[in-house]
Order: C-alpha cells, then structure tokens, then sequence
C-alpha cells in the first residue's frame, strides 16, 4: 500500500499497528507479564500504594509481588513505551497547595516488578483520575476532575517529569446542577499516530478532541472541538476500536455506551448510537465507570457500579455499532475499572469496595465472560495496566 495519498500520519499509524500487532504475537507466545494496580489508599483503605503481580497469559496464573511502591491515592497509572517507567497520579486536592493533585514518576525494574520513586510536580488541577503516556514517549497526560482541566507534562530522559508545559481549563457547566455545575474532565486517550486527544469532561457533557503537536507537547482544539453528550449523561472513559474507525464512550451517569464514528485524518466523531448498558428490568442505583474493546474488535465491554456487572456488547465490523449479550456479576462490590489483558484471553474486574480484583476468561468466539478461580486481594483497587515480563 502506498501512503503518499494518504493523510500525514497515516504511516507512523500502520507504523504503530504493526509494532503492536507483532508485540502483542510474541507476548501471546509465551504469555509472561507483570501487571501493576493503582488503588486508594485514604478514607480506611487497606491500600498503602502501587501493587504488582506476575500472569500467565495462557493459564491465567497470578503471583502477587506485593506493594512495589508506597504512594498516596496512585489511582490510575500509565507505563512508558520503553517499559522502563511507571507514572501515576496521585488524585489528591490539596497536593503543596489548594487545587491539585499530583503526578508521579517511577523507575521499572522488570525483573522484580519493584519501582523506584523518581520525582513528583503538581497535576495543576484538584482530583487528577487519568494519565497516559503519548507515543513518543516524551510526554505524560493528566485529566484533572475536579480541576475541570488537562495538562502535559515533558518526560526527562532519566524517566522523570517536569512541570506542565501546557494546560487547558475548560468552562460550562452541564445539565445535572449537583454533579455538573463545572467542568470535570475524566480522560484523556490519544490517537494511534498520536495527532489527536480525546477528553471526556462528565460536568460537560461533551467528548473534546484537540490536535496534538508531540514535538511542543501542545494541545489546541480541534474544528469542531467536540461532539455533545445526551444532557446529564456525564461521559466518563473513551476507548477506540482496533480499525480506527469507530470509538466508544462509556457515559457514567446515563448508564449508557455511545458508539461513534471516527474520522482520523480530520479528528472528527460522530454519534452513531446510544445503548444502556445495564438490564431492562434493572430499578437500583448505578454509574458505569469504564470501557474497553477486545483486541479482535469484535466486542466492547463495559463496567456497571451498582449493579455491579460488567456489560459485554457484540460490534458490528461494517457498522461499529452494538449489540447488548449479557451482564456478568463481576462478584464484587463497585467495579470501578476492569482491564483485558494484552492477548485478549483475560479479562480482570477490580472491585473497589470490596478489595478484589476477579479474574475472568474471555470466549474468544462469543465474548461472553467465565470466572476462573483467581480472585485477587488488592485494598480499594483502581486500575491495572499490563507489562510485558523482561526475558530471564
């Protein structure tokens, strides 16, 4: 295929699709991975930081490693391209000062799972609940919720960060005046040739996308600058399909997945369908928290917290949009996330406010979920993110 036709970043994207396409081949033959957990460690959690673990891939085998570093409230985590460093924010509001948390930087050790604290700077807004790491591997992420806001930060060649070299405050409000009276920004997600974030802002209602430039770390809204939620839905997570084609947001108050059309090469979506994501004859509480596409593309899943499910959806490969197939108790307490690991075999639910994580199989045909006998005692788990086991 040539690319000279084709939109600017069109290469490095076949480029990235195929570095992990073939990452995640050699990983899958031998199935070795760490995997880290960010928790809460405040309000009586049983949690005193970041916790790691071993996994077998092929059996579904973990070996925990125990606390790996003791950090405050390191609720979501990203990992480095290079696998040598972990960043995490630490979703505080009062972090050196009123008005923001903090982000956190770690040196890997992948031969033990253990980290090494490098350095800390201001999130630059209250509560940060998400980071990524982009491609280039020269800038760190941050979504800021009660902060209402985004920041990037430069990565040091020692794996350290520094302060914010740009920040966006968002404005408005949304329809609900007690959980949307401002901005709440919940994620940010770049595009696979790192020319576009997406961020959900719940208190908005609205999926932003801005262009990213990697060689400035700057952020600059894109035209148009974002689609519109259903009023006081409260988008939370956004997750793209393999193809590029289509994404899904995961709507934490609607109870609800919107599924999008995606226009790469402008940065464009379009809202294709809403579907809830929990049973019809469902009347308690619930917020939805999180939003994951299998690695085939072929499912999505969703977590509820109240119901305390995850949600599984077939995807139509022509249309993106889906169909509801089952709930599955997550056997658990408020899965505030849930991660699939990189093969595509697992799927791990971590419910917080029962301080496990549950280990589930994923039918690779149906993607319809089984519980294996693991079940992981973690404090007030968050988040896991996948590493891939360092050769012995």
């Amino acid at each position: 295929m040539k690319t000279s036709h084709l939109y600017p970043g069109f290469a490095l994207l076949l480029l990235v699709m195929t570095f992990v396409a073939s990452f995640a081949s050699a990983a899958a033959a031998d199935g070795k991975y760490l995997f880290y957990v960010g928790t809460y460690t405040q309000e009586g959690s049983k949690s005193k930081g970041i916790y790691a673990y071993r996994f077998d891939a092929v059996t579904g085998q973990s070996t925990s490693l125990g606390l790996v570093a003791e950090t405050t409230n390191p609720s979501f985590l990203a990992l480095h391209p290079n696998g040598r460093f972990l960043y995490a924010v630490n979703e505080l509001g009062n972090y050196k000062g009123p008005n923001s948390g903090g982000v956190s930087a770690f040196s890997v050790d992948r031969a033990t799972g253990k980290l090494t604290f490098l350095n800390e700077v201001p999130s630059r807004g209250a509560d940060p609940c998400y980071i990524i790491v982009d491609k280039s591997g020269k800038w760190v992420l941050v979504a800021n919720y009660t902060g209402g806001s985004v920041a990037v930060f430069p990565i040091h060649e020692d794996g350290g960060i520094g302060e914010a070299t740009t920040f966006v405050q968002h404005h408005g409000h949304g329809a609900d005046p007690k959980r949307q009276e401002g901005p709440h920004g919940h994620s940010i997600d770049l595009s696979p040739d790192n020319r576009f974030a997406f961020v959900d802002d719940l208190g908005l209602d609205e999926l932003l996308v801005y262009r990213f430039d990697s060689s400035k770390g700057s952020l600059t809204p894109n035209i148009p600058p974002f689609v519109k939620l259903d009023p006081g839905s409260g988008p939370r997570h956004f997750a793209l399909h393999p193809s590029g084609k289509f994404g899904y947001v995961v709507a934490e108050m609607a109870s609800a997945v919107t599924a999008l059309s995606v226009d790469l090469n402008r940065g464009r979506v379009r809202r294709l369908q809403t579907i809830s994501t929990l049973p019809k004859d469902f009347k308690g509480e619930n917020d939805d928290a999180e939003v994951h596409v299998h690695p085939s593309g072929k499912f999505v899943y969703t977590s509820n917290r109240g119901h305390d499910s995850i949600a599984v959806f077939a995807v139509d490969p022509d249309k993106g949009t889906l169909t509801h197939i089952d709930d599955v108790p997550t056997q658990g307490k408020i899965p505030r996330s849930f991660e699939i690991d990189p093969t595509g075999q697992f799927l791990l639910a971590e419910n917080s406010k029962s301080d496990n994580i549950v280990i589930f199989r994923i039918d690779q045909k149906t993607g319809r979920l089984t519980a294996t006998e693991q079940v992981l005692e973690v404090g007030s788990p968050v988040c896991v993110k996948f590493l891939r086991e360092e050769s012995k």
